[in-house]
């Protein structure tokens, strides 16, 4: 599934309850970081709830980058799937250009989650870019 998919799938849902049960359902399908991946180095700062993040770098000129995270919510499972739609597989010129803002908005989020989950949301999406920037 893709980010636009995503944005458009979305559009079929009457109400926001039903956005948040496919979220959370997004975050179940999530792979899960093993233990020893559950780190104070690959915390993610800045959120309420306790979020891991790694990222791999391919070799070579232009490379790409791929990230993994996990949570103990399951909301915010949800919303790292939403993450890993929009950064991992792309290269650091493509992470930089993503418009998170406009995809936040188009699938509501601004309007629905609270502003500790907006907050470590946004939290997440530095540290992705953090990551392409240094990389």
């Amino acid at each position: 599934m893709t980010i636009e998919e995503l944005i458009e799938g979305f559009e079929l849902f009457e109400d926001w309850e039903e956005r948040y049960r496919y979220i959370i359902e997004m975050g179940r399908k999530l792979e899960e970081l093993p233990e020893s991946e559950k780190t104070e180095l690959n915390r993610v700062q800045g959120c309420v709830s306790s979020v891991w993040m790694i990222s791999e770098v391919e070799a070579g000129d232009n490379p790409r980058f791929t990230f993994k995270a996990d949570s103990d919510s399951h909301i915010v499972k949800g919303l790292i799937s939403i993450l890993l739609l929009a950064y991992s597989g792309k290269t650091a010129d493509s992470i930089s250009s993503v418009d998170i803002d406009g995809i936040f908005e188009e699938l509501g989020l601004g309007r629905h989650l609270s502003p500790n989950r907006r907050n470590g949301f946004f939290s997440m999406v530095e540290r992705i870019k953090n990551v392409a920037a240094n990389a």
